[in-house]
């Protein structure tokens, strides 16, 4: 398989690992049970940016960083 296609997959599943755990965690620790519809979409966005933002970012370092590993 191509270098960059493998780390790319297995950077997608890390990132997607990491945002799975991101959500659960703000979801059950730092956004309180939502009272209303609105709350429940206001907390689903707030757990989705951050559980995007960092593994998004988990999953580009871990990229680049082998790519600069690589010859």
């Amino acid at each position: 398989m191509n270098f960059v296609l493998k780390e790319s997959i297995l950077a997608g599943i890390i990132g997607g690992v990491v945002a799975a755990i991101l959500a659960f965690s703000v979801n059950q620790f730092l956004v309180p049970f939502p009272q209303s519809i609105l709350d429940n979409s206001l907390g689903n966005g707030i757990s989705g940016f951050v559980s995007g933002l960092l593994s998004g970012f988990i999953g580009v370092y871990l990229v680049l960083r082998k790519v600069a590993k690589h010859p």
